[in-house]
Formats: C-alpha cells, sequence, structure tokens
C-alpha cells in the first residue's frame, strides 16, 4: 500500500534525521559509506530505524547488497509491496468460496430435477 515517494522519503528522511543533515541533500545515488560516512554499525543501526519504520526484518545476507541509499530504497519498496498481493490473493480465496457455494446451490436442484423425473 505503501507508494514509492512515501517509502523514499521516509528513508531519506530517517538518514537526514540520522546525520543531521537536511533531507534535500541526500540522493538515491548516494553511498551510505562513501558519500554519506557511515561505517558499518551506523549502517546496521540506520537498517535498524528503516526495520522499525515499516516494520520488516532484514535478514543479515541481504545487508551486503545495501550499498546506496537507491539500494535501501528498492529493497525497501519490494519488502513493502507484496502486502497488496496478499489482499489481493485474499480476494481470489473468496472467489472459490463463492463458486463452492453457487456449486451447493446447484446440487439440490440437481436432486429435484432427479425426483420429478422418477414421480
Amino acid at each position: 500500500m505503501a507508494n514509492t515517494t512515501d517509502v523514499s522519503g521516509k528513508i531519506i528522511q530517517a538518514l537526514a534525521d540520522y546525520l543531521k543533515r537536511d533531507a534535500a541533500s541526500i540522493k538515491p545515488a548516494h553511498h551510505l559509506r562513501e558519500d554519506l560516512g557511515l561505517d558499518s554499525m551506523a549502517v546496521i543501526e540506520m537498517l535498524y530505524r528503516i526495520e522499525e519504520a515499516f516494520n520488516l526484518q532484514i535478514p543479515d545476507q541481504d545487508l551486503v547488497g545495501l550499498t546506496t541509499v537507491g539500494h535501501v530504497i528498492d529493497y525497501v519498496q519490494g519488502r513493502v509491496a507484496p502486502t497488496p498481493a496478499k489482499s489481493a490473493a485474499k480476494g481470489t480465496t473468496k472467489t472459490p468460496a463463492k463458486t463452492t457455494a453457487k456449486a451447493v446451490a446447484k446440487k439440490p436442484t440437481a436432486k429435484r430435477s432427479t425426483k420429478s423425473k422418477k414421480a
């Protein structure tokens, strides 16, 4: 449900707050360590804040690929985006239930026609 600008805005604002900088000075192309000056502990702390902000967990093996602000934004968008897909999947779950209800409704009709043929 979160759109692209919400995700990138929250991430950039979190970085700006942490670095005590203006959010407009932080760009997706900035490298977390080289351009923004974050050491490995600061990167981990920032990612922890992002986990809390978006209510997700970033597995350790995924940390290696998160080197720029843009990588972090893309990663979080990819993790947040499946939520609408799950809602759509729930919608599809309801559809077979309706189909089943229709099939059940048809069965009594079929029985009635069978009985009327016997009579």
